[in-house]
């Protein structure tokens, strides 16, 4: 992977990547030191460095990549994926005995080295589902029961064939509480529910839960709920709001909620992700209505589909969107598409900037309705049965419209389940993540904080640049998550140097593929903290897979399905490959599924998730999209989807929508078609389109990049970005004259590989 092995580098090498020669001798030093404890394990060469903290983040980024991309130069990646972060030092220490007859190790620190391993051990039953299977692992799986490492194969594999008995244990540890207790954990009696009847009868108010204090987890109402900052007052102190603050705020906008809309009425935002709009979407769930999810990054014509789709009765949304220093109109573009009533709020300051419509409010009319009410921060939440929807979130529109995806409050408890198991959210985390209430992360990010017990951080502002870095630093962010275009920008521009993130614990990155070398600079700004990926969908409520802090992690790869989450790779004829086998193929997920959808608001659930998936072990599997590269070693890679949907900077869409757009863009144009492909280095997918052009036209590539590019933004997302055009003279087809995109796809791939190759 490197131009040298590590065994080849010498200090004038370490200089010229960047270091002094000071720092280079002293960092040969400890390299020559490692080196000669296991010099033909890269793996444990690179552990002991990652352990030592010799990679300081203070390194220039060509000193973290000589290192690594040295120390994995002979690597075989057929064989095995190269690893960089390990939850236990104990095997790497002493299960060889050269260690031990070393003449570098003294008795004095081999004994230290002993105590260091036993802290290290201690460590990963700390965390949330260590601790978990320390407390009942023995009783579950008997003698079998060693550690929360070495047994977490066999306590995921358990959790999978019975999730009844795994779920109430966490339950326990999340801020869930019911008013009325369900019947039992799953009912499987009913055939045509393929995912169960999970928690029936129970009856809450899941915003309530996030709302009021409690023992386990730990929250008080004197703890930090939410802590955040302005764009532009860089310098300032980092804003706080306790739980109790926060849950009068809440409630005295749910009173508003009930006095101006019905229980059960579908409420919009249309909003950046700030304080306000946390609390109204507390406030919506409390009031017993349903919020309906719009990304503030829409046109007109998305944001009409969805408020038309889920029945919005109104919509709360901002004057601007404020970003990098710059005002963006969003009012204007809400009341293009709304008929329903419009509460506005004012990005910057307390007075709106724009003049609204005669049947919309201004945020401070809307909250004046209840303020001659003495007690109007005390509100009693409707509380609900469990399947009771509480959230209307939307896919991309991959057929065209997009599929209403209901959240019932069983959803949040999911989400949050599968972010205590495996990003370890403890009381305490200060949790960051930029996204949008539009998306399915913003609900998550919500309720895994609130529900396991840690402090939501928000940056009011655009994630780009080093005013959230400062922010990250300066709130003493612990779990910051990501998108792998987000990181690219930053590694690029170097907008984070000088920032120290070291208090980061945990990563988490998730939309898209991740690049190995942006999430090399990653996790390096935290002497080598995990970097948790991340792969589900807004109809699982959840994660399919993700990388575990009980397991070694590997760039770009998840370690495992998330707890109880069973999971085939199914071949060209829907046949399942063995458990242990390396191999690629369409992912089937097992259909007893705690979260997943039962219904679709506009959609059949049962034709989109189940009609022509195959039989395992007498049910039906779950369809979900993706395909999966099963590695040697039992890692996971997303290769792409298996149909025609692409992913665009975390946005899933389909090629027949972009080429709808793009057919109307010039009138040279004859047909399109759109694919979309990740580079040959890993990394966010690149939107491509092929085009024919009519008789007698012409036209050039980079004319039409720019023309696709506005069409497509101005009708369908404007985060979307071309990266390619190419003219050709017609596009391979099936003897039915159906497209066959796979094959540009195919050739695009082999294009990439050769100019990644030159």
């Amino acid at each position: 992977m490197g131009s040298k092995s590590v065994t080849e580098l010498g200090v004038e090498e370490l200089v010229n990547a960047g270091l002094t020669v000071a720092e280079a001798n002293e960092l040969y030093s400890v390299l020559k030191n490692i080196v000669s404890l296991s010099p033909t394990d890269p793996s444990l060469i690179w552990r002991h460095l990652v352990t030592r903290k010799a990679l300081k983040p203070s390194f220039p980024h060509s000193l973290h990549q000589l290192l690594y991309y040295s120390v994995y130069h002979s690597h075989n990646a057929s064989a095995s994926l190269p690893l960089y972060w390990f939850p236990s030092l104990y095997v790497c220490l002493f299960t060889t005995t050269s260690y031990c007859l070393s003449p570098l190790f003294s008795s004095a620190l081999f004994t230290l080295l002993i105590l260091l391993s036993s802290l290290f051990r201690d460590q990963s039953k700390r965390t949330n589902l260590g601790r978990l299977m320390e407390t009942h692992g023995p009783k579950l799986l008997g003698p079998s029961y060693k550690d929360p490492i070495s047994s977490f194969p066999l306590f995921h594999n358990f959790s999978v064939q019975h999730p009844q008995l795994y779920w109430p244990l966490v339950l326990k540890e999340l801020s869930v509480s019911f008013v009325e207790p369900p019947k039992c954990i799953l009912d499987t009696s009913d055939p045509s529910k393929h995912g169960g009847t999970w928690l029936p009868g129970s009856v809450l108010n899941i915003a309530d839960c996030c709302l009021q204090p409690s023992s386990r987890p730990y929250k008080s109402d004197d703890s930090v709920a939410i802590v955040w900052r302005d764009e532009g007052f860089d310098d300032s102190e980092v804003n706080q709001i306790s739980l109790k603050q926060l849950r009068h705020q809440v409630m005295s906008v749910a009173n508003a909620i009930s006095a101006t809309f019905s229980k059960g009425d579908a409420i919009a935002i249309d909003m950046q992700m700030t304080v306000n709009a946390v609390i109204i979407y507390l406030a919506i769930v409390l009031a017993g209505c349903v919020v309906v999810s719009i990304a503030d990054s829409f046109a007109p014509k998305e944001i009409a589909t969805r408020l038309r789709v889920s029945r919005a009765k109104g919509i709360f949304t901002q004057d601007f969107i404020s970003r990098g220093g710059r005002k963006f109109p969003l009012y204007s573009r809400v009341i293009e598409a709304a008929t329903c009533k419009v509460i506005v709020l004012p990005v910057i300051g307390n007075d709106l900037g724009v003049k609204l419509r005669s049947q919309d409010l201004s945020w401070k009319d809307f909250l004046s309705s209840t303020n001659p009410n003495p007690r109007s921060h005390q509100f009693y939440p409707i509380y609900q049965p469990i399947d009771s929807i509480t959230n209307i979130l939307f896919s991309s529109g991959t057929t065209g419209e997009p599929k209403a995806i209901p959240w019932t409050q069983l959803s949040p408890i999911r989400s949050s389940a599968d972010g205590w198991a495996f990003i370890d959210i403890q009381p305490g985390d200060v949790y960051c993540w930029p996204t949008n209430l539009g998306w399915v992360m913003g609900p998550t990010l919500i309720y895994s904080c609130f529900l396991s017990g840690a402090t939501l951080a928000l940056y009011h502002g655009s994630p780009l640049g080093h005013g959230f870095g400062k922010f990250v630093q300066d709130a003493g962010v612990t779990i910051l998550g990501t998108v792998p275009s987000l990181v690219k920008t930053w590694k690029s521009t170097q907008c984070m140097e000088g920032l120290d993130w070291t208090k980061i614990k945990t990563f988490c990155s998730t939309g898209e593929t991740s690049n190995v070398d942006d999430d090399l600079w990653l996790s390096s700004k935290s002497y080598y903290k995990p970097v948790i990926e991340c792969c589900g969908g807004t109809e699982l409520a959840s994660c399919y897979i993700m990388g575990s802090q009980l397991q070694p992690q590997a760039f770009g790869a998840f370690s495992t399905p998330s707890m109880t989450t069973g999971l085939v790779i199914l071949d060209e004829n829907g046949v399942p490959y063995p458990e242990d086998v390396s191999c690629v193929g369409e992912v089937g997920l097992f259909p007893v599924y705690m979260g997943a959808t039962d219904r679709l608001l506009n959609a059949d659930n049962e034709e989109v998730y189940f009609k022509g998936m195959p039989m395992y072990k007498g049910k039906v599997l779950r369809r979900h999209g993706d395909v999966l590269k099963r590695t040697v070693g039992g890692y996971f890679v997303v290769q792409g989807r298996a149909d025609d949907t692409m992913n665009l900077g975390g946005i899933k869409t389909s090629s027949v929508e972009i080429e709808r757009v793009c057919d109307g863009a010039d009138e040279c144009i004859l047909e399109t078609a759109a694919i979309s492909v990740a580079p040959a280095n890993g990394g966010p997918e690149q939107l491509i389109i092929f085009v024919v052009l009519k008789i007698g036209y012409n036209s050039n590539a980079e004319t039409l990049k720019r023309k696709f590019s506005k069409a497509i933004q101005s009708n369908l997302n404007p985060l979307f970005k071309v990266s390619l055009v190419k003219i050709v003279a017609d596009f391979p087809r099936t003897a039915s004259n159906k497209l066959l995109r796979r094959v540009l796809r195919d050739q695009m791939k082999r294009e990439l590989s050769i100019q990644s190759r030159l």
